[in-house]
């Protein structure tokens, strides 16, 4: 790399990962890697790492992304979540990759197509999110029953996705049922694959009797959904009320908490590209919204917005020191109020490690964490650690 500017990625933490959450939760037979956006922004390349963990299927959003998995693993197969155009099926078959289908309409179009070889399908089906899926068991019959019309085609799995962790609301207990009510005339124990989970599913509720898989997304890169039981007066009158919901509503028993070890394993970093002294009333970057009130030692830092830090970042981190952020974000600038200690080329902790945890750089920049991983854009390099050997990519 020339600039000094990189997203490092510790390989055996994510296989780790995937390790604890299997040894906590061991009763599916599918535990599916979502890798969709370049994998939570870690990118691709960590997807063997996943695998020697125990992921044995992958989902991405898209048949590019799909494609580009095949550059550093040929053998997983992988689920593409949403509708592809039909004329692309033969990439599909040419690169093991299983189609979703979410509406009748596509599907009479798929079963005119002369297949070559068998093609794996997903019939995905809306529960109450809204977005895609079959909506009612008579259109699941006509699908199934028309299934044999093209030999070719391989019904591999069943699922859904749920809209709320279940918690507090009746949404996922209804999803559920509406998911037994559009499948009560097919026999799940004759389609390979049932997964209607995510992890929020997983830590939060009993399995799912009749499911067999469960999609893993932020769990993987170190969120454990576990929510830290709060304490004093309105959290006291907060469960109150809760519980008083949860009755009204018979909403099914959850969990919180749970016994994951997860760790996040990625840490940007970037340096010190220049030093100087300002002095009161002198004042920092486009807006003028920093004005020092005194002498300040300001180091500018080769990262910025376009990298995809939020704009409104906080702190960084420089020899083990927390230093604040001062003035405006740039694009490609960030400036720091720093102390004397602080020498030109400084390696800087951006977000990750033990001072600047992924979650609390997210709560402190008031975004999620989903967005956080996935906003660091692909002009960062990743660099991949596995023991001692590190590989440096640009996607």
């Amino acid at each position: 790399m020339y600039r000094k500017t990189y997203l490092e990625i510790d390989c055996e933490k994510l296989k780790n990962n995937i390790i604890n959450i299997k040894q906590n939760y061991p009763n599916y037979e599918y535990y599916f890697g979502v890798v969709k956006a370049n994998a939570y922004g870690h990118g691709s390349f960590i997807i063997n790492s996943l695998i020697e963990g125990g992921i044995n299927y992958l989902a991405v959003s898209s048949l590019e992304e799909a494609i580009k998995l095949r550059e550093y693993n040929k053998e997983i197969p992988i689920l593409i979540l949403e509708p592809i155009h039909l004329q692309y099926l033969d990439k599909c078959i040419q690169h093991n990759i299983t189609i979703t289908v979410s509406n009748i309409e596509y599907f009479n179009e798929l079963l005119t197509i002369n297949l070559p070889k068998k093609l794996k399908m997903h019939i995905k089906l809306d529960t109450g999110m809204s977005r895609l899926g079959l909506q009612s068991s008579d259109e699941l019959d006509k699908l199934i029953n028309r299934l044999p019309d093209n030999p070719n085609l391989f019904l591999e799995g069943i699922y859904t996705h749920f809209a709320t962790s279940g918690i507090n609301d009746k949404h996922w207990d209804n999803q559920l049922e509406k998911f037994k009510q559009i499948t009560k005339n097919v026999d799940l124990s004759t389609i390979p694959i049932i997964h209607m989970g995510r992890s929020l599913t997983l830590v939060n509720h009993e399995k799912i009797p009749f499911c067999n898989g469960i999609r893993l997304g932020i769990a993987m890169y170190g969120m454990s959904q576990s929510m830290p039981i709060p304490t004093g007066f309105r959290a006291f009158l907060r469960n109150i009320r809760n519980n008083h919901n949860k009755k009204k509503l018979n909403i099914s028993p959850t969990t919180t908490t749970n016994n994951l070890k997860l760790e996040t394993a990625i840490t940007l970093y970037s340096e010190v590209i220049e030093l100087r002294t300002i002095h009161a009333n002198d004042f920092v970057g486009y807006g003028a919204l920093f004005t020092a009130q005194k002498d300040t030692i300001i180091a500018t830092i080769s990262i910025g917005y376009a990298d995809g830090i939020p704009s409104n970042i906080k702190h960084v981190v420089i020899n083990n020191k927390k230093y604040d952020v001062v003035g405006s974000t740039c694009m490609d600038m960030i400036c720091v109020s720093v102390d004397d200690s602080v020498k030109l080329y400084d390696k800087v902790t951006i977000l990750g490690g033990d001072k600047l945890p992924i979650k609390e750089v997210s709560n402190e920049c008031g975004i999620r964490t989903y967005s956080l991983f996935t906003g660091i854009r692909n002009r960062v390099p990743r660099v991949y650690k596995n023991g001692d050997d590190y590989t440096e990519i640009n996607y």
